[in-house]
């Protein structure tokens, strides 16, 4: 939510007109630009590399808990 209303809120740079408005359309389409794959890339690949460093951190975690076992027969 908050970088949708981040991205709503440059939409007037992006859309401006009348003097001035060279440098703000390219100042508010870079923002804009960015936050859109800024957020875009987070929601996707955050949970891909969560569920990477899980899963490799809980093999190290169970080859070491395995080691230490001991067998009492």
């Amino acid at each position: 939510m908050t970088s949708l209303a981040f991205i709503l809120g440059v939409m007037p740079l992006v859309i401006s007109t009348g003097a001035g408005s060279g440098a703000q359309n390219a100042v508010g389409t870079g923002v804009m630009g960015g936050m859109v794959t800024a957020t875009v890339l987070a929601i996707f690949f955050v949970p891909v590399f969560f569920v990477v460093v899980r899963r490799r951190f809980s093999r190290k975690n169970e080859d070491i808990e395995h080691n230490h076992t001991v067998d009492h027969h």
